[in-house]
């Protein structure tokens, strides 16, 4: 089973200082920032999925797109030396309120073809509705599969017509268990032997075994399954028993600053973030300044003690309670809805951190549970995928080699 790390242009900067907050003054983000991948001694995905929407997207400058399509995937990404595949992809998600897909598969291939990608998937119009009974099911629904199909034809006509040298993959959209089967029948049946199954992203577990259990009735020996942004780690093992080989996913990075307390992946659980916002970047704190109700000084001098006194705990030099005094002075001025103290004791009392092996964890100590700022929570993001590719391979009954750390340096219950 192998996972497929969605890029999304996630770096971080090797020269910043987390006691300074200051990096160095001759960084330039795309040479010197580090990938996911180069943060480990060994990367803990197994491939990296490109999609051509992102690099279209504001998360590639000009100039990085156009670097990227002159030099390809292995020298833009830094990827020599790296056992990683590649997968590039459309990105239907971000065209899924048009009538039809932007892209054309001339452009596509050659796209795939001139970035030097291992498999590319066919041009795909994702279906964003689920109805196991077939009772309501709409005409545009239909019309999206239909251009799928047609388009998934076209594709591996031309890959054939070019000899292409990536491994063609065939996108199945469909609204239930029987239309996602009857998707990869045909896929099958147009030379496809690899296929993935796309738009459960919203479904429920049970919902993708019941597709899989569907397609299965279909699927030759020889055909394999890949998952489009689905992450079930519990369910790798009954996944494969249907085909399943590959999947990719984002929820683990994402999770680090997007979920409201399940930031930090342990082995067996998660823990919340210890959120200490930067005075200037926090809007609801701002707003209070702004508005006469903080002082924007004694905002300034909590947010400095509170990183002081964790940095001081981390090394065993203050109690847990002073820390989580300042904390809770500090969550007064910028957040007052809540009280997040029980759940930071818990944190705190825990030290997951100092029991991680990963690289990340071992370089940064106490700040990667910090939620404050994309060089920490981006970081935090890394340790997830870590966190989630060892799990991975405990599920599947695997070795990885992932938890061999490089020196350390200076400067449903889980939801994996």
């Amino acid at each position: 089973m192998k996972f497929f790390f969605p890029d999304s242009q996630d770096y971080v900067d090797p020269s910043f200082d987390f006691e300074s907050e200051e990096r160095s003054s001759l960084r330039i983000r795309q040479r010197d920032d580090h990938y996911a991948h180069e943060e480990f001694a060994s990367p803990p995905f197994d491939g990296l999925l490109v999609s051509r929407a992102v690099v279209d997207s504001g998360r590639y400058t000009l100039a990085q797109k156009h670097r990227l399509l002159r030099v390809g995937l292995t020298e833009f990404f830094r990827l020599g030396g790296k056992k990683l595949e590649t997968m590039g992809d459309c990105g239907a998600f971000s065209y899924v309120r048009e009538e039809y897909p932007p892209y054309s598969i001339d452009e596509i291939i050659t796209f795939y073809e001139g970035l030097g990608f291992d498999y590319g998937l066919s041009v795909d119009h994702v279906i964003l509705a689920y109805d196991p009974t077939e009772k309501s099911v709409s005409v545009d629904w239909k019309r999206r599969r239909d251009i799928t199909l047609q388009l998934a034809n076209e594709f591996i006509r031309e890959h054939k017509h070019r000899g292409s040298r990536f491994v063609p993959i065939g996108v199945a959209q469909g609204w239930s268990p029987a239309s996602y089967a009857d998707s990869v029948e045909r896929l099958q049946k147009m030379g496809y032997d690899y296929v993935a199954l796309g738009g459960m992203v919203p479904l429920k577990t049970v919902d993708i075994l019941a597709c899989l259990e569907a397609v299965g009735t279909y699927r030759l020996p020889e055909t394999r399954v890949h998952l489009l942004g689905v992450t079930r780690c519990e369910q790798v093992r009954q996944f494969g028993t249907y085909g399943v080989t590959s999947f990719d996913s984002t929820s683990p990075l994402r999770q680090a600053f997007k979920d409201l307390k399940d930031n930090y992946y342990a082995p067996d659980r998660t823990y919340s973030a210890i959120r200490v916002p930067q005075v200037e970047a926090n809007p609801e704190l701002s707003r209070r300044i702004l508005a006469g109700k903080v002082d924007q000084n004694e905002a300034r001098r909590l947010e400095k003690e509170c990183l002081r006194t964790l940095a001081a705990y981390d090394s065993a030099a203050t109690s847990i309670e002073s820390v989580l005094k300042l904390l809770r002075e500090y969550e007064q001025l910028h957040d007052g809805s809540g009280n997040r103290t029980e759940i930071y004791r818990e944190v705190l009392a825990d030290k997951p951190w100092k029991k991680c092996p990963c690289d990340i964890c071992r370089r940064i100590g106490i700040q990667v549970i910090l939620f404050r700022g994309a060089e920490r929570n981006r970081r935090r993001g890394f340790h997830n995928i870590f966190v989630f590719y060892q799990r991975l391979h405990q599920e599947l009954g695997r070795q990885t080699d992932v938890n061999k750390s490089a020196p350390a340096q200076t400067s449903e219950c889980v939801n994996y």
